[in-house]
């Protein structure tokens, strides 16, 4: 039990090479399922020993921070490690039956030993408490991000400018957050994250530090798809297999998320003064900007994959907000969106693949009439669209209703009708897409393959989640709130154990 921290990172990063090696697509697929389950129920074990705000502190290799590299698990990290083993889990049996369809059999090894190195690069980010170890563990999953983008020229050669352009772009954030932690190292001289807390807190306001906090941001801020540095994104989304698109919605932008709201709260300050002018007098008005002109854009596009991803640009726009309020109800809201948007758009990318296997396409033309044929489908999309509108009884209606709340705890009345207005326009391509299902005549000529149950029952599953945690929130709302406090410095027990 008291390694828990380190097999969260050693079994996918040990199971991916095996799957390499062996090269059977059945038992690479086995294996990383298993894995992913068992990352999950570690993922499980950890938030229920630190839900009571109690700090675990591992030190790898005997090594005592600062030093040594530690793995530090809150409540908040705690989370995120749910949200990214737990999607990991439902993508698996999805995977079986996308995967093949969509890659050549001598890939599928491969491709699963990719996934688990992008699934460790990803929870690495969320528990370590190393800076470096943050950049490290980014570019293990940016690395194999790039290649799962890149297999998805099995189906659409765009891909692979897709992921080419991903890679420019990701390196140029990797090389800003270097820089950052580069200058904030000279004012430190530490890297530990609790420790850089305590540094920059005792030696003050500086200019370096200014400049490492804005790399920090630039780069960060590259790697989530900020708007507007966030044009890598659709592209990726929309060529990448269905399985990729499908996780890297539900994780990659929470993730990064996550490590934003760590750099500028934990370890910044919540008081720092250039940080506070820089989300307020920046970071709020761009995050509005991407709720407006990314939905705007969605509405017009002629993909389904396509129009979902810029939809992801808005929402991370949403989660932004919450963050640039700098209260501790508007991180409540954003941590609340992080994991309600993981279930909300991991159903709808799935849903998306599943009319993918069907027709072997994903334009908007090509899927008329299709609800009358594909009902699962058709009405798990619905089912997702209504949460992306925040409809109640929706775990989407609970992320807005949160960061309303704060923005009227801030008396700022005329953002809350931002927010509402801003979900009007996730009406309209939802409704687009209900007209082109059920409203459209079938085409004479048409050949659709059955989905299997592995595809419809991982799709459901993270849809009927959505509206279970929209109508019994307390659960999301409470950890949530308990990740917010741990980010403005409540949580001051520590739970000690050695590597």
């Amino acid at each position: 039990m008291s390694n828990l921290p380190a097999l969260q990172i050693i079994l996918p990063l040990m199971a991916a090479p095996i799957c390499a090696m062996v090269g059977r697509p059945k038992f690479a697929w086995g294996l990383a399922t298993l894995v992913a389950w068992a990352s999950f129920a570690i993922s499980i074990l950890l938030f229920l020993s630190v839900r009571d705000g109690t700090v675990i502190s591992y030190d790898m290799g005997g090594w005592a921070p600062p030093l040594g590299i530690e793995y530090r698990v809150d409540v908040l990290n705690a989370f995120v490690l749910m949200i990214v083993s737990g999607m990991t889990s439902f993508v698996m049996p999805y995977a079986l039956k996308s995967v093949a369809s969509e890659l050549h059999e001598s890939q599928h090894a491969y491709f699963y030993t990719a996934f688990l190195l992008c699934m460790t690069g990803l929870m690495g980010v969320a528990i370590t408490g190393d800076a470096f170890n943050v950049f490290v563990f980014l570019e293990i999953s940016s690395l194999s991000t790039y290649a799962l983008v890149a297999m998805g020229a099995a189906r659409d050669k765009r891909a692979l400018t897709a992921a080419f352009n991903y890679l420019i772009m990701g390196t140029i954030g990797a090389t800003f957050f270097v820089i950052g932690l580069g200058m904030m190292y000279m004012v430190t001289g530490t890297l530990n994250m609790a420790d850089l807390a305590q540094k920059i807190a005792a030696n003050g306001d500086s200019r370096t530090l200014r400049m490492g906090f804005s790399f920090v941001l630039v780069g960060i801020g590259l790697k989530l798809a900020m708007f507007p540095l966030h044009l890598w994104l659709p592209n990726a989304y929309s060529y990448a297999p269905s399985a990729v698109t499908t996780f890297l919605a539900s994780t990659a932008t929470k993730v990064a998320i996550y490590v934003m709201a760590r750099f500028m709260f934990s370890i910044f300050g919540f008081d720092y003064d250039f940080q506070a002018n820089t989300m307020q007098f920046i970071m709020l008005p761009l995050a509005l900007v991407a709720m407006f002109a990314a939905s705007t854009v969605a509405i017009f596009q002629e993909d389904l994959k396509r129009m979902l991803a810029y939809s992801s640009v808005a929402q991370v726009g949403y989660m932004l907000l919450g963050m640039s309020f700098l209260t501790q109800l508007g991180l409540t809201a954003t941590v609340v969106h992080m994991f309600n948007h993981a279930l909300i758009k991991g159903g709808l990318f799935m849903a998306a693949g599943c009319f993918i296997y069907a027709v072997n396409s994903s334009r908007i033309d090509d899927l008329k009439g299709l609800g009358r044929i594909m009902p699962w489908t058709s009405a798990a999309f619905v089912l997702g669209g209504l949460g992306l509108i925040g409809v109640p009884m929706t775990a989407g209606f609970i992320s807005k209703w949160y960061l309303m709340q704060a923005a009227f705890e801030l008396d700022w009345w005329p953002i809350a009708l931002l927010i509402v207005a801003s979900s009007l326009l996730a009406v309209i391509y939802v409704w687009r897409m209900v007209e082109v299902l059920y409203l459209r005549d079938l085409p004479e000529k048409n050949d659709v393959r059955a989905v299997p149950l592995t595809m419809l029952v991982p799709m459901w599953g993270l849809l009927l989640l959505s509206v279970y945690f929209g109508v019994s929130a307390d659960i999301t709302v409470s950890a949530a709130s308990r990740a917010a406090n741990a980010l403005i410095g409540a949580s001051n027990i520590f739970w000690q154990s050695g590597g």
